[in-house]
Parts: structure tokens; C-alpha cells; sequence
């Protein structure tokens, strides 16, 4: 915790004055040094948030900068902020005035903090890459992490047959009560095949999630919390029954959009698991790389 300056003003940028900022794993591989060299330090961290611009409206941020050549270099390649550029986790954040969004009246500061990382990263597995329709069964594994819970969430909103893992039981009956059909043991055999897999564990979920797909089915990942080396790629099982993986990361603009309009049209909400005044982020950061949290953790300005 500590002052640092105010953002300065310059051409295409927009400054916002933030009023939640939700965490994310990206925070603790960027504690970690994962992707955030020295030469970048200091660095605010947080790439979500909610707030006020300058005009005194009500907006949401897109996290990702660079994604179109708005506000920076034509040549700059895409990052998420606190990558590059000063993170959300402060009382101001300037960022290319083509990342802010109008907020849906709507949705709270604290629900739409959440949705530009996890629920957008869940959102564009679903729809994107996974392909599914209504009807189609998916498995989400990990229930409990950010993008796990809002795959469920988004998933039962849809109409699809969602199942879930997790090694906890309390997480289990909370991914039912969440709308998946069944959660079951982490590895545990599923009632039937299913059409996807909605995979962000990595190493500690893979071989299960290969498994557990019909022929033809697809696989989406999008992280790799227990590591990105498991010791059976499944490499046989995957050619022989022309099964697909998708690598997926965050989500456009125009699918945050879409996001929004679903939340406000459906009444689906992201799930909160705590919010915290800002100046107690370090709990956050403790309950996150715990793995204890159930949604996800805000961080408010007063």
C-alpha cells in the first residue's frame, strides 16, 4: 500500500475514478513476476473495475489494451492492463477511452467489476469456442474459481446441462445450488459424455477432462492453476476420437458488450464471494491464493 500519482492526462485516454476492482489469478502470477518484468515496477496491480468517468458517468472498463490500435502504437501487441500499463486497484486508472463501456443501471459497481476477466473469459469459452447450444451438456472444472463459477452460471442461464468438479464438498453443493445438474469428486466418472469442457485447473484436471468428452467434443482451456504439464497429454484418445482444443484468452469488446446486455436482461449476476475495503487487499490476496474463496473478491474505494 502506498501513494503513487495520479494518472496524467493524455490524447484517447480516459481517466476513471474507481469504485470496485475485482481480483483476478492474473494478480498473483503478476505478484509472482510471471509476466511483469522489473523494468515495469512499480506496478499497480488489478485489471477490472467499475467506476466514474470523467463526464460523471457510470462505466466498466475492457482490459485489454492495445487489442485495435486505440490509444496506443498500431504495432503494440495486446496486454492486460498492469502487463503494461497501471492497474485498477487505486482511487483513479486511465485507460484508451475505446476500452470504457457504459455500466448497465442495472448491475452494481461491485457485479460489474466482476465481469471483464473471469465472467468474460467464461463467457467466450461458452459461446466462442466451445460452440455449445441450448441443450448441450458442458463440464466445468474447479467449481469455485472465477471463471469456473461464472461458466456455471452462464451455462444454467443458457440451457445447458452444466456439471461440475471440486474436491470440496461445500463447493460441490454450492455449484448445485448454482444450477449444474450434478457436482461430483474431482476425477469422479460423469453420468454421460459431454459435448464440452470447460477447463482452467491445467495439469490436475486434464487427463479427467479428455476423458469425459464425447467423440467430436471440445475441450476449451483458458488457464492452468495446478500447472501446465500433465503427465498424459491423452494424445491418443484426442486423434482417435477427433476431439477438439481451444485455447482461450479474456474476450473482445464487443463479447463484454454482450455480456452486460445478457446480466441486465436476465437478472444472472456474477457471485460474490467478499468485498473488502481497498486498504485491506492483502486478505484478498491471502483468500484467493488459498483457494477458499467461492466467486469473486472485491476490492471497494469508500
Amino acid at each position: 500500500m502506498g501513494d503513487r500519482p495520479a494518472p496524467e492526462p493524455r490524447p484517447g485516454w480516459t481517466t476513471v475514478n474507481v469504485k470496485a476492482a475485482s481480483l483476478n489469478h492474473h494478480d498473483l502470477w503478476s505478484l509472482r513476476g510471471v509476466g511483469l518484468p522489473e523494468d515495469k515496477l512499480p506496478m499497480i496491480l488489478g485489471c477490472d473495475a467499475a467506476g466514474v468517468d470523467e463526464d460523471g458517468k457510470e462505466v466498466v472498463l475492457h482490459s485489454v489494451i492495445g487489442q485495435t490500435g486505440h490509444g496506443v502504437g498500431p504495432d503494440e501487441p495486446r496486454s492486460i492492463l498492469t502487463e503494461r500499463y497501471q492497474g485498477t486497484f487505486a482511487e483513479q486508472v486511465a485507460v484508451p477511452t475505446w476500452n470504457v463501456l457504459p455500466k448497465p443501471k442495472e448491475l452494481s459497481f461491485e457485479e460489474a467489476a466482476c465481469l471483464p476477466t473471469a465472467w468474460l473469459t467464461a463467457y467466450r469459452m461458452l459461446f466462442t469456442n466451445a460452440g455449445v447450444r441450448p441443450g448441450d451438456s458442458v463440464l466445468v472444472q474447479g467449481a469455485g474459481g472465477g471463471v469456473a463459477t461464472a461458466a456455471i452460471v452462464l451455462g444454467k442461464a443458457a440451457g445447458l446441462r452444466v456439471f461440475a468438479t471440486s474436491r470440496d464438498e461445500a463447493k460441490r453443493k454450492r455449484a448445485v445450488e448454482l444450477g449444474a445438474v450434478e457436482a461430483l469428486e474431482s476425477g469422479a466418472r460423469l453420468p454421460q459424455r459431454v459435448d464440452a469442457v470447460i477447463e482452467t485447473v491445467g495439469a490436475a484436471t486434464w487427463s479427467h477432462s479428455v476423458k469425459s468428452l464425447r467423440p467430436g467434443g471440445t475441450l476449451v482451456i483458458s488457464g492452468a492453476t495446478s500447472g501446465d504439464r500433465p503427465s498424459h497429454a491423452e494424445l491418443t484418445r484426442i486423434f482417435f476420437l477427433e476431439l477438439k482444443v481451444v485455447g482461450s484468452t479474456m474476450g473482445s469488446k464487443d463479447e463484454l458488450e454482450d455480456l452486460l446486455s445478457f446480466c441486465a436482461a436476465t437478472g444472472v449476476r456474477p457471485v460474490i464471494d467478499e468485498v473488502l475495503p481497498l486498504d485491506r487487499a492483502r486478505e484478498g490476496f491471502e483468500r484467493l491464493e488459498s483457494g477458499d474463496q467461492f466467486g469473486k473478491i472485491v476490492l471497494v474505494n469508500p
